[in-house]
């Protein structure tokens, strides 16, 4: 058995958006659909867009504080595939599980009927209901052949792209990261690329203390 996650340390991120691109390109993205995204640090709040996820918040990529004083980092965020999610337990029809041969959060489409109680359940708000028929900015589709479908009326998020780790690559966002943040591997293998990149490190767990044991580590 495996349990698979990622290491992502925030001092070698530089809000590239990379991460984003690749992740939405690899799994065919509809317009308004993302697994990953990179929010601004400016002070003490994250900001995507413009758009604040705590109060005060200012236009993405720009600095806070007061100059020469100037505050400005970077936070991806996907699925954080935990140990204990909170989205699985209060799915009523089983649809979200967790994989006991990888640890990776999934969800099986045909068996979801999108009523909305994982994306209530998940403390990180990174899933996403398809109200409507998918469109896309161009009619070709883009990326694997196996990505996964985009139907409407079902929930979906962050896969760790299952389908390539089953062929034995790593997830689209870690290949093409240019700053190489992020670290993928077995969390229960002391060796493993993730395990390595925090030895000596202040490392940190989105919403520990909402208990769920997430797969996704920040280094600080």
């Amino acid at each position: 058995m495996t349990r698979y996650g990622m290491t992502i340390d925030l001092n070698r991120c530089f809000g590239c958006q990379t991460c984003a691109a690749a992740c939405k390109i690899a799994n065919n993205l509809p317009i308004g659909l993302n697994y990953c995204v990179v929010y601004t640090k400016s002070d003490d709040d994250w900001t995507q867009d413009g758009t604040a996820v705590a109060t005060g918040a200012i236009a993405n990529d720009s600095a806070g504080g007061t100059y020469p004083d100037c505050t400005l980092s970077f936070f991806p965020l996907q699925c954080q595939h935990c140990a204990a999610p909170a989205c699985a337990p209060v799915c009523p029809t089983g649809a979200r599980y967790r994989d006991p041969d990888t640890g990776i959060v999934k969800t099986n489409y045909d068996d979801c009927i999108g009523c909305d109680a994982c994306i209530s359940g998940c403390p990180y708000k990174v899933n996403t209901l398809i109200t409507s028929d998918a469109e896309y900015y161009i009619d070709i589709k883009v990326g694997e052949h196996d990505a996964p479908p985009h139907t409407t009326g079902t929930v979906e998020k962050c896969t760790f792209c299952d389908n390539l780790i089953e062929r034995g690559e790593v997830p689209a966002c870690m290949q093409l990261c240019p700053g190489r943040a992020r670290y993928w591997g077995d969390l229960d293998d002391p060796g493993s690329e993730p395990n390595k990149a925090k030895e000596g490190r202040e490392v940190m767990l989105y919403k520990e203390d909402q208990g769920t044991g997430p797969s996704v580590f920040y280094l600080k």
